[in-house]
């Protein structure tokens, strides 16, 4: 499934994360592994909260029938050397079209032979909480506990959990290079009642620059190898067979005020996808066919840091 968000000021699920990851609009999106940060975790001498959140709603009526609606939110907590962040968000797109099928074959389409289905084609949500406990001015510790959807990737629920260690590569006033690696453990429940067990290895790789006071770019990666087997309904799945990684990048400049533009793109990309979920006529028996392997989603977006 290949989504592409339009130019909406609130329309992708990925802004909780940038807004609150950015001091100000136009730096990098990602900080949590820097000295900055663990520097002023330290002389903390009280508790720091702070949150986010955004919404965004289309809907139009007629010849075109489309909902859209999206919502993202986090919250932080800092703390002398620990830092807490929650972040969630949701996404629904549901539209009808005119379906036309020549069903006497008399070669012209009769009255009772035009349709308005109507699809969900995005029905996805996740949320997630991350722990980190900064050990040295370049080590951390962390944890994370995730839970999310996808139906239209077969996908009805998935809970996941991981912990590793975090390392700050690199750092000066422009770059910033961090790198992580970890176990993760990841459930799945299939939208075709199946579930699966995932245990798999871990590694990250982040990049943030600044290219000016108001402009900032980040990318990162993320690689998931399983090192165990497990069935599917597709068949069995071997060690490192189901590997599973997930790319971003991004800019983000400053416009005015606390106001920020911000063009990203993200592809995640799953070696053994999920069966598709089943129609109102189930398939033939021996018959699964999977979601597609890559998903990838543009955004364009406005961001408004609140706090």
């Amino acid at each position: 499934m290949r989504r592409i968000a339009a130019f909406t000021a609130f329309a992708a699920l990925a802004l909780p994360r940038a807004a609150a990851a950015q001091d100000k609009p136009g730096e990098p999106a990602f900080k949590y592994g820097s000295k900055e940060d663990r520097a002023e975790l330290e002389k903390a001498e009280k508790i720091e909260w702070k949150a986010a959140a955004l919404a965004g709603l289309l809907m139009t009526t007629g010849n075109s029938r489309v909902t859209t609606f999206s919502a993202g939110g986090n919250a932080s907590r800092k703390e002398k050397g620990n830092k807490f962040a929650i972040e969630g968000g949701a996404a629904y797109a549901r539209s009808s079209i005119f379906l036309a099928v020549d069903g006497n074959a008399n070669g012209v389409i009769d009255p009772s032979e035009v349709s308005r289905p109507s699809q969900t084609t995005t029905r996805a949500y996740y949320g997630k909480g991350r722990y980190d406990r900064f050990l040295t001015d370049n080590n951390s510790l962390y944890a994370v506990a995730g839970i999310a959807a996808d139906r239209p990737a077969g996908k009805d629920a998935v809970g996941n959990g991981q912990v590793g260690y975090s390392r700050q590569i690199f750092q000066n006033e422009v770059h910033l290079l961090v790198a992580e690696v970890g176990y993760d453990f990841t459930y799945e429940n299939l939208v075709g009642g199946e579930s699966n067990s995932i245990h798999s290895l871990r590694t990250f790789a982040g990049y943030a620059a600044k290219l000016s006071g108001d402009t900032g770019v980040d990318g990162s990666v993320e690689a998931l190898f399983n090192v165990n087997e497990y069935d599917t309904p597709a068949g069995q799945i071997d060690r490192f067979q189901d590997n599973r990684v997930t790319s971003r990048m991004s800019i983000t400049t400053k416009m005015f005020g606390d106001l920020a533009f911000r063009f990203a793109f993200e592809a995640r990309y799953d070696n053994a996808p999920s069966p598709r979920p089943p129609f109102a006529i189930p398939y033939a028996a021996g018959f699964a066919p999977l979601a597609e392997p890559l998903d990838t989603k543009t955004e364009a977006s406005l961001i408004y840091n609140f706090l």
